[in-house]
C-alpha cells in the first residue's frame, strides 16, 4: 500500500459551536431516528409529518437542527439559494463526532456552495451524462456477469454484500477512474471508516489518507502515461491547467469514489434482500424484464438509502410549513420522510413497479442532487437483472432476524447478507 498522503487547505473553518441557539416549544427529539422495517420510513417521521414536519433535534454530537419530513418542504429547503451546504459553518449538523472536522479539512465538494461546488460538479458533469453512461453498459454487463460467475464458481453460502453487491459498485467506479481493482475491500474499509458515525477525526483522517496516497501514485503516473479514464482527463484538462490544486483533485476524487460506490453497494444489497422476501416481485420482474427501469427507480423511493445525506445550514431566516428556521442552525433534509409522504406518494409503503409520476427524492434535489444517478441506475438495473435472470434460485442462507443492517452509518445498508442457490 502507497504512503498516505492527506490534502491541506488553507481555509480555516469556523470555531465549532456548542450547538444552535435554544429554541422555545417542543424539547428536541433524539436525532438519528433508526428503522423498524428496512424497506420503509422509520415511524416516527409519520408523526413528524403530520404533526411536527420542521422539528427541533438533538444530534449525536449535542448539538441542536431542525429536520424537515414532507415532500414539499425537502424539495423546497435543496432548492433554496439561501441555504449552504459548506460543512466548514459552525452549526452545520454533522451526525458524527469526526466528521465536520475531517470535512473541514478535506473540503469534499459535496459540502461547500457555489461557486466553488459549480466548479467541481462542471469538471465532473461530462463523464456522466445520459449518453455518456448509456455507452457504458456492455462494459458493466461484462463486469457484472464476471463477479457474478466468481460467485457462483466459488459456491454457497457466500456473503452477498461482499461477493457481489461491493464487487460490482466499486469495480465500476475504479474502472471508470482507471484504477486498479485488486483490493475492493480496501475502499468498502475506507468508506465504512469514513462513513461511520463513531469515527473520530483522526480515524477518518487515516482512512482517506490511504485512500489519497493510492490516488496521488496513479495521478503521477498519469501525468506521465495519460489514459482514457477519468483521472488522465481530470490531470490532463485541470490540473495541468492549474485549475485545480492536487490537494483538491485529490477531494474531489475521493468523494466520487466513496459516494460513487456506497450509496450502490447498499442499494444492490437491500434491494435483494427485499426481493427474496417479496418473491411475488421477483417473479414480475423475470417475467417483465422491460419493468426493470421503473422497478429501479420505485427500489430508490422505497430504500432511500441515502436518507441523511443532505445536511445544510439556514444562511437567512427560513420559513416552512409555517415554522421558520433561524438563520445560522443546522437543518437536515430527510429524504426517505419525503419519498413515503403519502401527499405525493399513493400507498408509500407499497412497492408498486407500476407507480406513475416517481418523482422521489433518493437523488436529493436542486444544484446538490446526485451527479453520478445516471450510472447508478445503470448499475442497478444490470446488477439486479442479471442476478433474477441467472440465479433463478437464489435464497437466504440464514436466519432473516439475524441479518445485520447498517443503522450508524452515513448510508443505510446491510453489513453482511449470506445467501445460497
Amino acid at each position: 500500500m502507497s504512503t498516505p498522503v492527506s490534502p491541506t487547505t488553507s481555509d480555516t473553518p469556523d470555531e465549532p459551536a456548542t450547538g444552535a441557539a435554544p429554541h422555545p416549544a417542543v424539547p428536541p427529539r433524539d436525532f438519528p431516528i433508526r428503522r423498524g422495517c428496512p424497506f420503509a420510513a422509520p415511524e416516527e417521521y409519520g408523526a413528524l409529518r403530520t404533526e411536527d414536519p420542521v422539528a427541533r433535534v438533538t444530534l449525536p454530537t449535542k448539538r441542536e437542527a431542525w429536520v424537515v419530513t414532507r415532500y414539499d418542504d425537502v424539495r423546497e429547503l435543496l432548492s433554496d439559494p439561501r441555504v449552504s451546504a459548506d460543512i466548514r459553518r459552525a452549526n452545520f449538523p454533522a451526525l458524527g463526532e469526526g466528521e465536520q472536522e475531517a470535512g473541514a479539512r478535506f473540503r469534499p465538494f459535496i459540502r461547500t456552495d457555489a461557486p466553488e461546488h459549480t466548479r467541481y460538479r462542471r469538471m465532473l458533469l461530462p463523464v456522466f451524462t445520459v449518453r455518456r453512461v448509456r455507452a457504458m453498459r456492455p462494459a458493466v454487463q461484462a463486469r457484472v456477469d464476471e463477479i457474478l460467475d466468481g460467485m457462483l464458481a466459488a459456491g454457497g453460502p457466500a456473503d452477498f454484500v461482499s461477493a457481489y453487491a461491493n464487487a460490482v459498485s466499486t469495480s465500476v467506479i475504479c474502472e471508470l477512474l482507471g484504477i486498479p481493482r485488486e483490493n475492493l475491500e480496501f475502499f468498502r474499509d475506507v468508506t465504512r471508516i469514513s462513513g461511520s458515525r463513531h469515527s473520530t477525526a483522526e480515524q477518518v483522517s487515516e482512512a482517506l489518507g490511504g485512500l489519497f496516497g493510492l490516488l496521488a501514485e496513479l495521478i503521477a503516473e498519469r501525468r506521465e502515461e495519460p489514459r482514457d479514464d477519468l483521472i488522465s482527463k481530470l490531470v490532463t484538462d485541470h490540473l495541468t491547467t492549474g485549475n485545480v490544486t492536487m490537494d483538491q483533485l485529490l477531494s474531489t476524487l475521493g468523494i466520487t469514489i466513496n459516494a460513487g460506490r456506497e450509496t450502490t453497494t447498499s442499494m444492490i444489497a437491500l434491494s435483494t434482500l427485499l426481493l427474496l422476501d417479496q418473491p411475488e416481485l421477483m417473479e414480475e420482474l423475470r417475467h417483465d424484464t422491460s419493468l426493470m427501469p421503473a422497478a429501479v427507480d420505485e427500489l430508490l423511493r422505497v430504500l432511500s438509502v441515502a436518507d441523511s445525506i443532505p445536511l445544510r445550514v439556514a444562511a437567512e431566516d427560513i420559513e416552512l410549513s409555517g415554522r421558520t428556521v433561524p438563520a445560522d442552525d443546522g437543518v437536515i433534509a430527510l429524504l426517505a420522510g419525503a419519498n413515503h409522504d403519502p401527499e405525493q406518494f399513493d400507498h408509500p409503503e407499497r412497492v408498486d413497479f407500476h407507480r406513475t409520476d416517481n418523482h422521489h427524492v433518493a437523488f436529493g434535489y436542486g444544484v446538490h442532487q446526485c451527479i453520478g444517478q445516471h450510472l447508478a441506475r445503470l448499475e442497478l438495473e444490470v446488477a439486479l437483472g442479471t442476478l433474477i435472470r441467472r440465479v433463478p434460485t437464489l435464497r437466504l442462507a440464514g436466519d432473516r432476524d439475524q441479518v445485520a443492517f447498517k443503522h450508524d452509518s452515513a448510508t443505510f445498508g446491510l453489513e453482511e447478507l449470506m445467501v445460497t442457490w
